[in-house]
């Protein structure tokens, strides 16, 4: 997307004010502290830092599976949190596709059963010729029906790549997608998703440690202590 394309363009997701605290025996604990920014239609988005910095937990309210102490979240204009958990179960649905450092694929059920799902889920009447026309696309067509347990890693993340990428979702969230993976097919998958990423609109927000992989990304928030300390953009 070009720099005047981004800059003009609406935003698909807006946080306001987040803050998340968490209370046991020992006290009250801040987790996130008045996070604010926005993130727009089909750019990349990179969120960087230490471990404890408040990445992952960030990342988790964004998709509404975990809820703010206070502030909240807009995706195109709705306020996700003034939604009941089934609404925004839907919503998810509907909006959101998601991948994992250790995959989360169904282990009973075969590639093309995984991608399906979610399709199966929405009602979608045509889920096998979607699924299997996207596991063609991520390199798997000769992988239909075989169960997890016997895929490589790279080859478990593409399955998870495709599940996510095939409700063609407005939102992707990536919790490092890569960190399980060697440095080769990291970078293979990486690339794979940036390349689903611009083939199908979607904005990309990754949660990584590998500088050089959100370096990739049209901008990088850097988190300290709960708080973002700097966003950056590419170029």
């Amino acid at each position: 997307m070009s720099d005047s394309a981004i800059a003009s363009a609406a935003p698909l997701m807006t946080v306001k004010q987040l803050s998340k605290s968490v209370t046991d025996a020992s006290g009250s604990l801040q987790i996130l502290r008045d996070i604010d920014f926005q993130l727009r239609a089909k750019e990349t988005v990179a969120i960087v830092g230490a471990s404890g910095s408040g990445k992952s937990t960030l990342l988790s309210i964004l998709a509404g599976l975990d809820t703010p102490s206070s502030g909240t979240v807009l995706l195109e204009g709705q306020d996700i949190f003034a939604l009941n958990e089934d609404a925004r179960a839907a919503l998810r649905a509907q909006k959101m596709g998601f991948v994992f450092q250790s995959f989360q694929l169904m282990g009973n059920l075969t590639a093309l059963e995984n991608v399906m799902l979610p399709l199966e889920l929405a009602g979608q009447r045509d889920a096998r010729q979607r699924a299997t026309q996207m596991l063609h696309h991520v390199g798997l067509g000769q992988r239909l029906q075989h169960y997890p347990k016997v895929l490589s890693g790279g080859e478990q993340q593409r399955v998870a790549l495709a599940r996510a990428f095939v409700v063609q979702p407005a939102v992707l969230l990536a919790d490092e997608p890569t960190g399980s993976l060697d440095f080769a097919t990291g970078e293979t998958i990486m690339q794979l998703m940036l390349d689903l990423n611009r083939e199908q609109g979607t904005t990309l927000v990754l949660v990584t440690h590998d500088r050089e992989l959100a370096a990739r990304c049209e901008r990088c928030i850097t988190m300290e202590a709960g708080r973002i300390a700097h966003i950056s953009e590419r170029g």
